[in-house]
């Protein structure tokens, strides 16, 4: 059995000593005094993570989500808008939206940016202007956002035999959804706010269960097929016309760690996928690997070294084959990890 959490020896004989059980004081029935008096004290002295030790007002992830459905519906209208629009009446909609979720991401932006920066709390008009800047350019990288998405869309149409139409896959995709959150977090994340940017991704993580780091570097044509349990890491660079499945990890090495266990930050720590790559589900690849142009990695495959292009890496066949006995399976189960290499 796990210990408990440690705690201060209380008992029913004390309360009772004290004259404040709860029978006796129905008002207090849970003796919030005490433990909000410890609660303080835990945030104020004794484990302090607040930035700069003070309380400040921080982002909101609620704000953050509803900021995320008015982009996503400026972005496509008729899919994630209003059902009812019409071409007269789109560019109204857009603009009234856009208004609306830029305003509110400048205020998300500026609670976001002291908690960058050094302890000292900045001038608030420096934040001001510097989070209306950051969502101006947001808003001026939107077309060029849809335009990746319209790729990406392409590549998920041509990529599924199921997909019957676009719609389909707007509105009933989730690896769309989170490859949408992703292309404005990772415009954020380069724009300045990375913390937003994480918010934005988390939105989708919560929507789909696919994760994905605003700083991966992800090209066109960018696929996910059904997509639960995607976990995409922060260094990871991906090419163009990449399909990846369901419960798909581009991790880090655990190897690469510091001195006594702790992560080194800043290095690039997760794989490359070269253009035209196909990982199916399940498959873990580890650290700064690169995967060669045109790939294709199978399901369940754990890969931690690099495989030039054209390979196709599946898992030991035939694994424990009976015929060949316990160390002779050993020995072929190694000779056919790459198999079917061009």
């Amino acid at each position: 059995m796990a210990d408990a959490i440690p705690r201060k020896p209380r008992t029913f004989q004390a309360a009772r000593r004290k004259g404040s059980t709860p029978a006796e004081d129905p008002a207090e029935p849970w003796e919030l005094g005490s433990i909000i008096a410890e609660l303080k004290e835990s945030r104020e002295v004794t484990h302090n993570i607040r930035h700069g030790r003070v309380a400040r007002r921080l982002p909101s992830r609620a704000a953050l989500a509803e900021i995320i459905n008015g982009l996503s519906a400026a972005l496509f209208p008729t899919h994630y808008g209003q059902p009812h629009l019409h071409d007269d009446s789109i560019d109204e909609f857009v603009r009234t939206t856009l208004r609306s979720a830029l305003s509110e991401l400048v205020e998300q932006i500026r609670l976001s940016l002291p908690l960058g920066w050094s302890d000292t709390t900045p001038a608030i008009q420096v934040t001001n202007r510097v989070a209306r800047d950051i969502a101006h350019e947001l808003a001026l990288q939107l077309p060029a956002i849809r335009a990746m998405l319209a790729a990406d869309l392409r590549a998920a149409y041509e990529g599924d035999p199921s997909a019957a139409s676009m719609p389909e896959i707007l509105l009933g995709y989730p690896g769309m959804v989170a490859i949408i959150c992703y292309r404005l977090a990772r415009a954020l994340h380069l724009l300045g706010a990375p913390l937003i940017a994480r918010l934005t991704t988390l939105v989708a993580h919560s929507r789909t269960g696919i994760d994905i780091h605003p700083g991966a570097e992800i090209g066109p044509s960018f696929f996910i097929d059904h997509g639960t349990g995607v976990v995409i890491g922060e260094t990871a660079i991906i090419g163009k016309g990449v399909r990846l499945c369901q419960a798909v990890t581009l991790g880090a090495n655990r190897s690469q760690l510091g001195g006594r266990g702790l992560a080194i930050k800043g290095i690039a720590r997760h794989p490359i996928l070269e253009d035209d790559v196909l990982i199916h589900a399940g498959a873990t690849l580890l650290g700064r690997i690169t995967i060669g142009r045109g790939s294709t990695i199978g399901g369940n495959v754990w890969l931690t070294t690099s495989v030039p292009p054209g390979s196709n890496v599946s898992q030991p066949l035939l694994r424990g084959l009976a015929a060949s006995g316990p160390r002779g399976g050993a020995e072929n189960a190694k000779k056919d990890v790459f198999t079917g290499r061009r």
